[in-house]
């Protein structure tokens, strides 16, 4: 530090040091590029979980139908649905006590959508669970494709 030979003060620098508007800019920019980066990965990756959340649920409710099929001597109706996974039919016995699923409503899909229940669809199956994907609707590309319970086992 300098001591100022008239007055006996410290000399002080009065050297502003201060960012400039266009290296602020370019720190924003920079900014802005990296969380877009971010955001398209996190956004696939959030996609493929739920796709695959979607595909494991899909293979649950298949094997507790077949379960139900086994115990009961026939599939869950078309009206009824998966619901009968749930609570016991008046017309059955052999139901399983407790039902065939652990909880006590039955699963939306990863996208909270309901599942689609198709007895002896055109497949040629005895039955099917759907999930219409992303975008709740029948067809689609990428992550709006259907899933189907028979592709997942």
């Amino acid at each position: 530090m300098k001591i100022n030979q008239k007055t006996g003060k410290p000399e002080r620098n009065h050297r502003r040091s201060a960012f400039t508007i266009i290296e602020v800019m370019a720190v924003i920019v920079i900014i802005g590029i990296l969380a877009g980066i971010v955001a398209v990965n996190v956004v696939g990756y959030t996609d493929k979980a739920r796709s695959a959340t979607t595909k494991a649920v899909l293979k649950t409710l298949h094997s507790a139908v077949i379960q139900f099929k086994l115990d009961t001597g026939r599939y869950p109706t078309e009206d009824a649905g998966l619901e009968e996974l749930i609570e016991q039919p008046t017309d059955v016995t052999g139901w399983a006590e407790g039902g065939y699923l652990d909880t006590t409503e039955v699963p939306l899909d990863a996208w909270k959508n309901e599942y689609v229940y198709q007895l002896y669809p055109e497949s040629g199956k005895p039955f099917v669970i759907i999930s219409y994907g992303a975008d709740g609707k029948e067809g689609g590309e990428g992550y709006d494709t259907d899933l189907y319970s028979t592709d997942a086992n």
